[in-house]
């Protein structure tokens, strides 16, 4: 399997905590970084008219930020549309904090499966957590799920839903393909809310140091 890790920032954001993402990523797979600071707009202009037509609408609370978010949605769009070479594209959060490598046979059994679209860490009563997606190129309907996701942003139509942070759409779509197509899609969530993440496989490779944790670089939750 050939496996691209996908992430985004910007220079500021790389100065205040994404270099530990660069400084300790360790993952044996191609890396591809969308820079809003450098060539983003020109490769995904679509995301360029986006933060343009939306830029002027107010957002005192990150679940209605849909501007700050979209960046992380058309970077992992972008790149599940342009890259067929790749078996699994895996999209990450750049404020992301790696401990111990891992390979193919470990994404195999932890991560992928044959049969589904994508995996997410989802929560019971809330929004799923986004910080980490995985993506299985090998299956049909993935690219259609990855314009629909694109459509959302191009057409505004997540100012037609109660949130619009990317958490929140990402659900919106998986959820319609799932009851549309009957798509499968593995979720790595434990059944409790909170930093899922932590609290999973991943939780023993990684640290996502989400909210305020990248402050100190650590998460309170972290078990390596």
């Amino acid at each position: 399997m050939k496996i691209l890790v996908v992430t985004t920032y910007n220079n500021k954001l790389l100065q205040e905590y994404a270099y530990r993402f660069e400084s300790t990523f360790c993952w044996p797979f191609d890396k591809k970084v969308y820079n809003e600071d450098g060539d983003f707009y020109t490769k995904v202009p679509q995301l360029k008219k986006f933060v343009e037509r939306n830029k002027h609408r107010p957002a005192p609370h990150y679940a209605v930020d849909g501007v700050r978010f979209s960046y992380k949605v058309y970077a992992y769009t972008d790149a599940i549309l342009k890259n067929e070479s790749y078996d699994g594209i895996i999209g990450i959060d750049a404020d992301s904090v790696f401990y111990k490598p891992i390979d193919v046979e470990w994404l195999k059994k932890h991560i992928h499966r044959d049969e589904c679209m994508m995996s997410y860490l989802g929560r019971p009563t809330n929004y799923s957590e986004c910080g980490f997606l995985y993506f299985n190129m090998r299956n049909p309907y993935t690219k259609p799920f990855a314009r629909e996701m694109q459509k959302m942003y191009d057409e505004d139509l997540i100012y037609k839903e109660q949130q619009q942070h990317d958490s929140y759409i990402w659900d919106i779509v998986r959820v319609r393909v799932e009851r549309n197509y009957g798509v499968k899609n593995h979720n790595l969530g434990d059944g409790k809310n909170g930093h899922v993440q932590a609290r999973t496989i991943l939780g023993t490779v990684y640290d996502h140091t989400k909210g305020r944790r990248k402050e100190k670089g650590k998460s309170p939750e972290s078990r390596i």
